[in-house]
């Protein structure tokens, strides 16, 4: 019985331990760049949509600080 506790246990602590996990990247088969480490799956973008992004990072911290109270944070 106490082996399935520490399984239990171990289960519960392991999506905490994930999201401390380092941000990683990849090319992907088709050439697209995958970010892992920000949640369950990976975002996937083309070079050019990156660029778009990346372009826009200002706008996207703006647009972030003033709907601060509509967002949620993910604990």
């Amino acid at each position: 019985m106490s082996e399935e506790i520490l399984k239990a246990a171990e289960d519960a602590a392991a999506p905490a331990a994930k999201r401390n996990a380092p941000v990683t990247f990849k090319v992907s088969e088709k050439g697209a760049v995958s970010v892992y480490g920000l949640g369950r799956f990976p975002v996937t973008l083309y070079k050019e949509q990156w660029d778009r992004l990346l372009a826009s990072a200002d706008q996207l911290k703006v647009f972030i600080n003033e709907n601060v109270e509509k967002l949620k944070i993910k604990e």
